[in-house]
C-alpha cells in the first residue's frame, strides 16, 4: 500500500484560503478597474467624465485629439502596465517557490542586467539597428543572460549555487553597463537614464505587441507550474520520491521566469520590487503559501501595483513625469521590509 503525501501548502486550500482568494480577486479587479479608468481620464488633455470616455472607447467618437490620446497613448500604456505587473509578480512567485528563497527575484537571473546592457551598447555605440528592433534585441540579451545562469542547473542541484552565480553574473553585467554608459555622450546618457530606472513613458501599441505574445503565453504556462512548485516546497528528496525530476523542473520554471522578466525589461526597463513585493502580499492576504492560490492573486496584485505606480508617475508632479521604477521602489521597498521583518528575525 502506498502512502499519499499532501504538500503542506495544499492543506490550506481546504480552509479559508479559497474563499479569501475569491474575495481578493473581486476586490483587486474593482481597484484595477478604477485605476484603469483614472489612467484613461486624467492627463493632458483631461477627459472630464465617463460620459465622454465611453463614446471614445466603444464608438470611436469624440474630439480627434481625445481619441488620439486615449487610443494611441493611454490605452496601450495601461494594458502594458497591467500585463507587465502581472508578469513580474508571477516571475517572483516562480523564483521564490522554486528556489525556496523569500528574497529571490528576477535580478538573481541577470535578465534585467543583460537586457539593459544590450540597450546601452546599441545607444552608446550607435549600432546600425532600427529603433523598432531595439526591444527584440534587449529581449535576446536578457534571455541569453538567463540561459547562462540556468546552465548551472545541469551541474548542480543546489539553489544556493544558482543564487550565487546569478548574483555574480548580475554584478558583472552591471559593471559592464557602467563602463558602456561612461563612454556615452550627455544626450545618450540622458536617454538611457529613464530606461534604466524603468519607465512606461511613450510606450505604444508597438511595444505592447512585442511583449504581449510572450506574456500571454507565459502567464498560462506559469499556472501549470503550481503543483510542481508545491512539491518543491517539500524538499528535493521528497519531491523526487513523489516522481518529480527536481533539477529539470526547477530549470524549466526558472527559464519561464526569465522569459517573463526579459519580455518586460525589453520594453519597460528594469522595474524594481514588483516581483519581490507582490508574492509576499499575496501570501499574507491569503494566509496560504499554496502556489495554486498565490499565482493568480500575485498576478492581479502585480498588475494593480504597476498600474497604480504608473498613474502616480504621470500625475504626482505633472507635467513632469518621474520613471515608474522610482515609484515602485519608493513604495515597494518599505512595504517589503515590513512584510519580511518577522521572517528576518534571528531564530525564525
Amino acid at each position: 500500500m502506498s502512502a499519499t503525501i499532501t504538500p503542506p501548502a495544499a492543506v490550506a486550500t481546504r480552509g479559508r484560503a479559497p474563499r479569501r482568494l475569491a474575495l481578493l480577486i473581486a476586490l483587486l479587479a474593482l481597484v484595477l478597474a478604477a485605476l484603469g479608468l483614472a489612467a484613461l481620464l486624467h492627463g493632458t488633455p483631461r477627459i472630464g467624465a465617463l460620459a465622454e470616455l465611453w463614446p471614445i472607447l466603444l464608438e470611436g467618437d469624440g474630439q480627434r485629439i481625445a481619441r488620439l490620446v486615449v487610443w494611441e497613448l493611454r490605452l496601450p500604456r495601461l494594458l502594458l502596465a497591467a500585463l507587465a505587473g502581472a508578469a513580474l509578480a508571477t516571475a517572483g512567485v516562480l523564483l521564490q517557490d522554486a528556489l525556496k528563497n523569500p528574497l529571490a527575484g528576477p535580478e538573481l537571473l541577470g535578465v534585467g542586467a543583460g537586457a539593459a546592457l544590450v540597450v546601452a551598447i546599441v545607444v552608446v555605440f550607435r549600432a546600425p539597428l532600427p529603433f523598432a528592433l531595439l526591444p527584440p534585441a534587449a529581449l535576446c540579451g536578457g534571455l541569453l543572460a538567463g540561459l547562462v545562469v540556468l546552465a548551472a542547473m545541469r551541474r548542480s542541484k543546489s539553489s544556493v549555487r544558482l543564487i550565487l552565480l546569478g548574483a555574480a553574473l548580475t554584478a558583472l553585467l552591471n559593471a559592464l553597463l557602467i563602463c558602456v554608459i561612461s563612454l556615452g555622450e550627455q544626450q545618450e546618457v540622458a536617454a538611457l537614464y529613464q530606461y534604466l530606472l524603468g519607465s512606461l513613458a511613450g510606450r505604444d501599441w508597438r511595444h505592447l505587441s512585442l511583449a504581449a505574445p510572450w506574456l500571454l503565453i507565459g502567464l498560462p504556462l506559469a499556472a501549470l507550474c503550481a503543483r510542481p512548485l508545491n512539491l518543491l516546497q517539500l524538499g528535493d528528496e521528497v519531491a523526487e520520491g513523489l516522481g518529480l525530476p527536481t533539477v529539470r523542473t526547477r530549470a524549466l520554471i526558472l527559464a519561464l521566469a526569465a522569459t517573463l522578466t526579459a519580455a518586460v525589461v525589453a520594453v519597460c526597463g528594469p522595474v524594481g520590487f514588483v516581483a519581490l513585493l507582490a508574492p509576499h502580499l499575496a501570501r499574507r492576504l491569503l494566509g496560504s503559501g499554496d502556489a495554486r492560490l498565490v499565482l493568480p492573486a500575485a498576478a492581479l496584485l502585480g498588475a494593480t501595483l504597476l498600474v497604480g505606480a504608473d498613474l502616480l508617475a504621470r500625475l504626482a508632479f505633472a507635467p513632469i513625469e518621474l520613471p515608474v521604477g522610482i515609484w515602485t521602489t519608493a513604495l515597494g521597498g518599505p512595504a517589503l521590509l515590513i512584510l519580511l521583518r518577522r521572517q528576518l528575525r534571528p531564530g525564525r
